[in-house]
């Protein structure tokens, strides 16, 4: 029990703190030497893609399910694909024989904050799974899908702050960016990226939004 209050008492500490450095912008450089995922084409690439995004309303998400897009799936020995993204986006990230991080440290460009403990962390698919069915997802195989929501090639798996991954859920950058401003031209790039790759579809305030975003980059 008192572990934990403790743990709550730290969080609300630690993303209080987070929330005076963001306001003052301090944030912006704080992870120099920090991991990431695989760099997202640039701003003037990305507002090309976007231009040839198909815009479409999405459809309803009838039968989505995310057990339709199987992950974590096992990349390399005992290592699944979480385990991958919280080793590549961690600062001195121990893992134990059955790779599960037993020490190290994330920072959460999304919020600003800074983690010791694995299960303070969530694997945010950036085109979130639901966003993705309903952009033409649904249509896909569940192969396919797989491959989605385990691809560690295109900047689409990023270690976050899990509540923060869990307030998101699975809304568009129309509906929902990162608290830290400055992170937000990075976001819509990896956004356009992923969903040029996977030729989904994007809603009308959906483009307007990156294209906003994009413009100001």
């Amino acid at each position: 029990m008192f572990r934990v209050y403790a743990r709550r008492i730290r969080r609300i500490a630690v993303l209080s703190a987070a929330s005076a450095l963001a306001a003052t912008g301090l944030l912006a450089t704080a992870p120099a030497a920090q991991a990431a995922p695989p760099t997202p084409v640039s701003a003037a690439t990305a507002r090309t893609y976007l231009s040839q995004l198909p815009v479409a309303a999405e459809n309803s998400g009838s039968g989505y399910s995310r057990d339709l897009f199987p992950h974590w799936i096992t990349q390399s020995g005992a290592c699944n694909t979480r385990e991958v993204v919280l080793k590549r986006d961690g600062s001195n990230v121990v893992q134990d024989s059955s790779c599960a991080a037993t020490s190290g440290s994330w920072f959460s460009p999304y919020d600003g904050a800074t983690w010791y403990a694995a299960s303070d962390i969530d694997i945010d698919h950036i085109v979130p799974l639901s966003e993705a069915w309903r952009s033409g997802a649904n249509s896909w195989t569940t192969s396919k899908r797989q491959q989605f929501a385990n691809d560690l090639t295109r900047p689409q798996l990023i270690a976050v702050t899990d509540n923060v991954n869990q307030a998101k859920g699975d809304q568009d950058p129309a509906e929902w960016l990162p608290s830290v401003t400055s992170y937000r031209c990075t976001y819509a790039r990896m956004w356009v990226h992923v969903k040029y790759y996977w030729n989904l579809s994007v809603d009308s305030a959906e483009k307007s939004a990156l294209q906003s975003i994009l413009n100001g980059c």
